[in-house]
């Protein structure tokens, strides 16, 4: 835990905040705080700053939120279609994305997903928003990713697809290229894009795509994009395409600004 989270409904008119869980342990032990000890504090999708630790009673650590900077930090410019994986994966797959940065989450059915996977309890807001906020505490980040369920993959691109992503650049993620002639990657297609653009990532089931959602993903602009000629499991294909994607927009973005310092 690299910053504390509070919720906003948790401060005091005054700027405290009284801390009984995990968290007050983490404070009282791991970082051994006493009273006048500063430290990260992060309000739920608010900003980020310091706190003072004003008294330690008990169990209970009670913060001051007296440093914080005026706005939150950005939503990352990364979102992400994922085809829903087996409940273990995706249990385990939340925390890292929150670390890796990703603004939103559309999970979705697809041919190769079992429709049991929607009725595990990986898939409720109960364990997805604890795990999100585990990866946000050691991201130094407060933006809660935004997560919505779509048991069809077919009413998602017809209907809200648009709604949800609005004009992000669409990559599909499908290890079928690789035998291709010039397979596209991920920093290829992000190469040309404005600083302020967003990327929406689409990464199938484990057992790929099929053909009939490559062409529907692909008729709703979706860019064909390779890993590679190794197929990779869900939380390694997320965590990899998530890196590149970032390192790509900032590589894209520091390109612009090296082209703009040289112009008169």
């Amino acid at each position: 835990m690299n910053v504390v989270l509070v919720d906003p409904a948790e401060l005091a008119p005054d700027g405290t905040v009284t801390l009984t869980d995990a968290r007050a342990e983490h404070v009282r032990t791991v970082l051994g705080a006493t009273a006048g000890a500063r430290g990260r504090v992060g309000v739920i999708d608010g900003p980020l700053g310091t706190a003072c630790v004003e008294r330690v009673d008990g169990r209970a650590v009670v913060l001051r939120c007296d440093e914080l900077a005026p706005a939150p930090p950005p939503r990352p410019r990364v979102d992400l279609l994922l085809a829903v994986p087996r409940p273990k994966v995706l249990k385990r797959l939340w925390a890292p994305l929150a670390q890796l940065g990703v603004g939103r989450i559309l999970l979705t059915s697809a041919a190769r997903v079992e429709k049991y996977y929607f009725d595990s309890h990986a898939v409720t807001p109960e364990l997805w928003r604890t795990r999100l906020l585990e990866g946000l505490a050691q991201a130094r980040d407060t933006r809660v990713p935004i997560v919505t369920v779509h048991r069809s993959l077919e009413r998602l691109v017809a209907n809200d697809l648009d709604r949800l992503s609005g004009d992000a650049h669409r990559l599909l993620a499908d290890v079928e290229l690789a035998g291709t002639e010039r397979p596209l990657t991920v920093r290829d297609a992000c190469r040309e894009l404005r600083t302020d653009s967003r990327v929406l990532l689409a990464v199938g089931p484990e057992g790929g795509w099929r053909d009939d959602e490559r062409a529907l993903l692909g008729e709703r602009g979706f860019t064909a994009v390779t890993l590679g000629p190794r197929a990779l499991r869900t939380d390694v294909a997320c965590i990899a395409l998530l890196a590149l994607a970032h390192e790509a927009l900032e590589a894209t973005a520091a390109t612009r600004r090296a082209v703009a310092a040289t112009k008169p």
